[in-house]
């Protein structure tokens, strides 16, 4: 349903956009007529990515930022602008997440995840708001969430909270901004294998196993699945979708509940034990 130009002209950042959904989605992008800025704290691996675009015919371009501080995004944004004249799109992909029991975290590690997915959000989401309505500018921003945003979920407490945040912060600037039209969505996707949260949430084959049980589809999201939604989402094909939270996954958070919550069938001490081992082998 798209065509080259779906996205033309748009000039579209993603954060987290060097490797796993983050360039899938910029690809997908890219493919429909967007120019690209991909930001992550990784210089060399976000070039590279930007080089991958631009080699494939897209114009891209890789910029250094840590989410995280206001004054980095506020820098990569200033550096979209120089490169390409304007901002029109945000893709809110960066992410950090670890699977600890709540009584073993610290705050150090709550801080960790809660900085990056949600303060690192909202900075990028409120510097290119205001760039928008500088600019006198309809525009869009796109975070990625996930259903325990509503649900919540054992063993992840930090991504719980800050991904609930993500959502409200979607739902809050929908209703605030729609006057600059500015248009606000999140998807919330399951299970889509990528090399960081692979690592980070299913080292074992048996852990991986067990999540595709879960899923009444039988399988993993592809990658390619998630990057058409973000376009959609992004296009001017969804001109009247604000404030809202598509789903992603499969069918699995209708079938289950949070989507480590049966760590508890085990004894507590057996679950430590495995979380600590897991972390271990990252």
């Amino acid at each position: 349903m798209f065509t080259k130009d779906t996205l033309g002209g748009k000039v579209v950042i993603v954060t987290g956009g060097g490797t796993g959904l983050g360039l899938s989605m910029a690809r997908a992008a890219a493919g429909v007529g967007a120019r690209l800025v991909l930001a992550a704290r990784n210089v060399e691996r976000v070039q590279a990515a930007a080089e991958e675009l631009r080699t494939s015919g897209a114009q891209a371009i890789g910029v250094a930022c840590d989410v995280r501080d206001a004054m980095s995004v506020r820098e990569m944004v200033a550096s979209a602008v120089r490169e390409f004249g304007q901002v029109d799109a945000l893709v809110n992909n960066a992410a950090g997440n670890f699977l600890c029991c709540a009584e073993d975290l610290s705050p150090n590690g709550f801080d960790a995840v809660v900085k990056i997915v949600l303060n690192g959000t909202v900075n990028c989401t409120l510097e290119v708001g205001r760039h928008l309505i500088e600019r006198k500018a309809p525009g869009t921003v796109l975070s990625i969430t996930t259903t325990y945003a509503w649900m919540g979920s054992a063993f992840v407490l930090p991504s719980a909270c800050a991904k609930a945040g993500v959502l409200a912060m979607t739902r809050s600037l929908a209703v605030e901004w729609a006057c600059y039209g500015i248009r606000l969505n999140s998807i919330a996707p399951g299970p889509f294998p990528t090399e960081g949260a692979w690592k980070a949430l299913m080292p074992m084959p048996e852990m991986e196993e067990d999540a595709r049980k879960r899923i009444p589809a039988g399988r993993f999201g592809k990658h390619e699945e998630l990057a058409n939604l973000a376009v959609f989402l992004l296009s001017d094909m969804a001109a009247y979708q604000t404030g809202d939270c598509v789903t992603i996954d499969g069918g699995e958070w209708l079938a289950n509940g949070g989507e480590f919550n049966r760590f508890i069938e085990h004894p507590r001490e057996q679950v430590r034990g495995m979380l600590r081992g897991m972390r271990g082998k990252g």
